[in-house]
C-alpha cells in the first residue's frame, strides 16, 4: 500500500489568488479562497494579511459578508434597469443608479417564464447576478414597480364572487381580485379597464373596474389593448376642443403670399384623412439656371390655428404626434382641425406655411424663400394614381393635369434623387406590413406596402423643404428642433465587419463610417442568399433618430442639419419649427414665446419618448391583427427567415404576413447549443447544426394569441417537425447511426468566437448528450439547461 505524501503544498502566491477571484462565477470569501489551496491552521494568518494589501492596493473589494472580488464587480443581488433588447433580441440591462461618466457591464436576463416574459425598457428589477469574465447573467427575483395607473385585461368570473383579471400585457404578471361592487357590470369575456386599489390583508392585489372597453373577440379590439396598455391620451380636454371647434378659415389675404392660382395638388395614400403637405414645380425660367427647377412646399399653417400655451399647445406637447393603427388615428390635434382647417383640401382656401426653392441640374437647391401664405390645392391624388399616371395610364382625374403639374413633379424629383445618389444616403431595403380589414374590422389580408417612385417624389420634396427649414433658422440664429441621427458606435460597425468578413462582403478596419459605405455593402449582398440577413444587420448596427436642439447631423440622409417642417398636424416638432420660422423671418404674432429655446431640450427628450411610444404601440397593435389572422392557420407550415438569434431560442418572421414568433430552443433538434454571438448563430455541439441570421426555414404555427400578440413557432428540419420526435429515456442524445442525428455538417473543433472570448452562453435542445442518467452535469451559469 502506498504511503500518503506529508509534503505540506506551498502558499498560493498573490496572481493565483486573485486569478482564482477574477474567474469566480460571484464574490467569494476568505474561507473559500483557503478551501481552494488547502490553507489551513496558522497559514490563514498570512493569507488574511495578504488579501487585505490586495484591497489596499485597489487589486479587490470586500463586500457583504466580507466576500472578495475585483474591483467594480457588482454584488450577487442588485437592483437593475431594464435598458432592453440588444441586436440579438436578448434583454439586456444595467445596475440602477450607475455613474453616466463610466461605462456600465454587460448584464444579460436569463429567460424566465415565471419573472421575465416581457419586461420592458426602463422597468426596474431585482435580480441575482453571477459572472463569466466580464459579461453578468441575471436572474430575476422580482419586479419593482410602482403601482400603474391603469390595468387593462379580460375580466374572468369567480365562482366564489367578484372577479379577476387576467391583463393582456405580457409583462404584467400579477393577477388583480375585483369585488362584486367594483366589477362595474362586467361580464366573463369583456375587456376592461382597472385601477388598482389597495392590497389586501392577504396580498392579493385588488381592483376596480373603470372602462368596458369592449368583448374578447370583437373585431377592433387590437387597437384599444394598445392604446391603455401604452397609455397614449386619446381624449382631448373640454378646453382643448372648445379652442378647435371656435377655430375659422382664414376669411382675407391681409399680408399673406396669394398662392391660389399656383396649381398646387396632394399626393397621399389611398386611406389618409389628413392632407398636411402640397406639391409644385415648374422649370426655372432663371437664365442662370439652366435645367434647374422651381419648387413648391406648401404645409398647412398649425401655428395659426394652435397658439404657444394654449390648452391646443399643452395637449399636442403632452401626445408628441400622432398614433397610426390599422382601424383608427389618434390625433394630435383636434378633428376639428387636423381633419378640417388643417387639411389641405382641394378647391377650398387653406392657410400655408412655403418654402419656395430653387435647385439646378443636379439637385442642388440654390436658394429658398419661406412664406406665410393661401393656397387651394387643385386636386387630391393618391401614390398610385401618380404612379399610373407617370407609367402611362392616367386616369380622368389626373389626366388633365399631366403637363402642367405631373411631368414638371417627376422633372424636379429626377434632379433630387440625383443629389441624393451623389451625397451617398443609407437606402436600406425594409418591407413594411398592411393590415387590411373588412367593413366589420376583421383581417382580411396583410400584404407588403409597396414603394413607388410617387413616394419617393414626395419624400424627396421633403427631405428639401426639412434641410431649408434648418438652413433658414441657422441663418436667423434661431432655435432649431432638429432631427438628429448620430454615426453608428464604432463597436456595432466592428461586430457588423467581423461578421461580413467570412462572407467577403467586409470592409477595411478603420475606414472612415459613411453612409456611403453601408449601402456599398448592401449593393455586394442584394444578389447573394445573405441579402436579407446582410440588410438586418446593417439596420441593427445604426443608432436611433431623435430630437434635439443640439445638431450632430442626419447620419443616414448624409446631412450636416436636418429638421422637420412638413407635418405639423402629426409631429408637434414641426409646429416648433414653423413658429420658429415665424419669428425669423416676421411672419406674425404666432411664433414662439419668450424663453422658448430654454425648454427645448426638455421638449426633444419628450417628443422622442413619445415617438417611441408611438411606434410601439402600432407595432404591438398590428402584432395582435396579426395573431387574429394566423391563429386560423394553427398547425400550418409557413416559409420564415430567422431574424433573431439568442440563447433561449429563434426568432422567426414568416414571409407572407410578417409575424415573428418565437422558437424556443428546447423544441430545436435534440443537440447542446452554443450561442456564437459575432455569428449570430446557434450551433449544436454534438451535431453540427446551424441556425444563423437571415436563413431561411420553414415554421409550424403552434400558438398565436391575439390578446398578447404572442406567436409560438417549430422548425420543420429536413422535413419533420422536430418537436414531434420523442425524447429519449436514457438522458442521453442520440447515438451517432441514430436515425434521429440532424443531417447537417459533422461538428466543428471547440473554438473561440472572433472576439477572443470564449462564447457567452449555451442552451440545451432536447436532453443533454452523454452522462448518467438522473444526474446532470454541473454547468457554468452562463449555460442553459432547457426543460424536458
Amino acid at each position: 500500500m502506498a504511503k500518503r505524501s506529508k509534503t505540506k503544498p506551498s502558499f498560493p502566491t498573490r496572481e493565483q489568488i486573485l486569478e482564482f477571484i477574477r474567474g469566480s462565477e460571484s464574490p467569494v470569501g476568505k474561507r473559500e479562497v483557503a478551501r481552494a489551496f488547502n490553507i489551513t491552521g496558522a497559514d490563514r494568518i498570512p493569507l488574511k494579511a495578504l488579501l487585505k494589501d490586495l484591497r489596499e492596493e485597489g487589486l479587490l473589494e470586500r463586500g457583504r459578508g466580507r466576500r472578495h472580488a475585483p474591483p467594480e464587480t457588482l454584488p450577487e443581488v442588485a437592483v437593475l434597469r431594464i435598458t432592453g433588447p440588444d441586436a440579438d433580441g436578448e434583454l439586456r440591462a444595467e445596475p440602477y443608479n450607475w455613474p453616466e461618466d463610466k461605462p456600465a457591464p454587460a448584464i444579460y436576463v436569463a429567460p424566465d417564464k415565471k419573472n421575465t416574459a416581457q419586461l420592458a425598457a426602463g422597468d426596474r428589477v431585482l435580480a441575482r447576478l453571477s459572472r463569466q469574465d466580464d459579461v453578468y447573467e441575471a436572474r430575476i427575483i422580482r419586479q419593482l414597480v410602482g403601482q400603474p395607473r391603469e390595468i387593462v385585461g379580460v375580466y374572468v368570473r369567480d365562482p366564489a364572487g367578484g372577479g379577476w383579471l387576467k391583463p393582456t400585457d405580457r409583462r404584467v404578471k400579477a393577477e388583480y381580485r375585483i369585488e362584486e361592487r367594483h366589477g362595474s357590470g362586467a361580464k366573463p369575456g369583456d375587456l376592461v379597464a382597472v385601477e388598482p386599489l389597495h392590497t389586501h390583508r392577504d396580498g392579493r392585489l385588488q381592483g376596480r373596474v373603470i372602462d368596458i372597453l369592449g368583448r374578447i373577440g370583437d373585431a377592433k379590439i387590437a387597437s384599444l389593448i394598445s392604446i391603455h396598455e401604452h397609455e397614449i391620451p386619446h381624449e382631448f380636454p373640454p378646453e382643448a376642443l372648445r379652442e378647435a371647434e371656435a377655430a375659422k378659415p382664414i376669411g382675407t389675404l391681409g399680408e399673406r403670399t396669394d398662392f391660389r392660382d399656383w396649381p398646387l395638388v396632394t399626393i397621399d395614400g389611398e386611406d389618409a384623412r389628413d392632407f398636411d403637405d402640397a406639391v409644385w414645380a415648374e422649370r426655372d425660367r432663371e437664365p442662370g439656371n439652366p435645367d434647374g427647377w422651381h419648387i413648391l412646399v406648401a404645409i398647412a399653417d398649425v401655428a395659426h390655428y394652435v397658439r404657444a400655451a394654449s390648452a391646443l399647445d399643452r395637449e399636442a406637447e403632452k401626445r408628441g404626434n400622432s398614433v397610426y393603427f390599422p382601424d383608427r388615428v389618434v390625433p394630435m390635434l383636434p378633428e376639428a382641425l387636423s381633419n378640417n382647417l388643417c387639411s389641405l383640401r382641394p378647391n377650398e382656401d387653406r392657410a400655408c406655411l412655403a418654402a419656395e426653392m430653387w435647385i439646378d441640374s443636379a439637385g442642388r437647391v440654390k436658394r429658398h424663400k419661406f412664406h406665410r401664405g393661401l393656397m387651394r390645392s387643385v386636386a387630391r391624388l393618391t401614390y398610385e394614381q401618380v404612379q399610373q399616371a407617370k407609367d402611362g395610364t392616367p386616369d380622368d382625374a389626373v389626366r388633365p393635369l399631366m403637363e402642367m403639374v405631373i411631368e414638371p413633379l417627376y422633372g424636379a424629383f429626377a434632379a433630387l434623387r440625383a443629389a441624393r445618389r451623389k451625397r451617398g444616403t443609407l437606402d436600406l431595403e425594409m418591407t413594411e406590413r398592411k393590415v387590411i380589414l373588412d367593413p366589420e374590422g376583421r383581417v382580411q389580408r396583410i400584404e407588403p406596402r409597396r414603394t413607388m417612385d410617387s413616394h419617393r417624389l414626395i419624400e424627396e420634396f421633403m427631405i428639401s423643404a426639412n434641410v431649408a427649414a434648418a438652413e433658414a433658422l441657422e441663418r436667423k440664429q434661431q432655435p432649431v428642433m432638429y432631427r438628429v441621427h448620430p454615426e453608428p458606435d464604432q463597436a456595432k460597425v466592428d461586430a457588423l465587419r467581423e461578421f461580413l468578413e467570412p462572407l467577403g462582403i467586409g470592409f477595411a478596419k478603420g475606414q472612415v463610417i459613411h453612409p456611403r459605405l453601408f449601402t456599398q455593402i448592401l449593393d455586394r449582398a442584394k444578389e447573394t442568399p445573405y441579402a436579407p440577413m446582410v440588410n438586418e444587420l446593417v439596420l441593427r448596427s445604426q443608432m436611433q433618430a431623435t430630437y434635439s436642439p443640439a445638431n450632430v447631423g442626419h447620419f443616414g440622409l448624409a446631412l450636416p442639419r436636418y429638421a422637420h417642417f412638413t407635418s405639423p398636424i402629426r409631429r408637434y416638432s414641426d409646429l416648433l419649427v414653423h413658429r420658429a420660422l415665424i419669428d425669423a423671418f416676421k411672419l406674425g404674432p404666432d411664433g414662439l414665446p419668450p424663453g422658448a429655446a430654454g425648454a427645448f431640450a426638455r421638449i426633444g427628450e419628450n417628443i422622442s419618448a413619445t415617438e417611441r411610444r408611438a411606434a410601439a404601440a402600432e407595432r404591438d397593435a398590428v402584432d395582435r391583427y396579426t395573431a387574429s389572422y394566423l391563429s386560423a392557420q394553427r398547425g400550418q407550415t409557413l416559409a420564415g427567415r430567422i431574424n433573431g438569434v439568442t440563447r433561449f431560442g429563434l426568432f422567426v418572421t414568416l414571409l407572407d404576413s410578417g409575424g415573428s414568433g418565437l422558437v424556443p430552443i428546447s423544441s430545436l433538434p435534440s443537440d447542446f447549443y452554443e450561442h456564437d454571438e459575432p455569428a449570430h448563430r446557434l450551433r449544436g455541439q454534438r451535431w453540427g447544426r446551424e441556425f444563423a441570421l437571415g436563413e431561411p426555414v420553414w415554421a409550424k404555427i403552434v400558438e398565436a394569441d391575439p390578446i398578447t400578440g404572442g406567436l409560438i413557432l417549430h422548425l420543420i428540419v429536413d422535413d419533420e417537425d422536430v418537436s414531434a420526435r420523442p425524447r429519449t429515456g436514457t438522458g442521453r442524445g442520440p447515438e451517432r447511426n441514430s436515425k434521429d442525428a440532424p443531417r447537417g455538417r459533422k461538428p466543428a473543433p471547440s473554438e473561440k468566437t472572433k472576439s477572443g472570448k470564449p462564447p457567452r452562453g449555451k442552451a440545451q435542445g432536447g436532453k443533454p448528450a452523454g452522462g448518467r442518467p438522473g444526474k446532470a452535469k454541473r454547468r457554468s451559469p452562463m449555460r442553459k439547461k432547457r426543460g424536458r
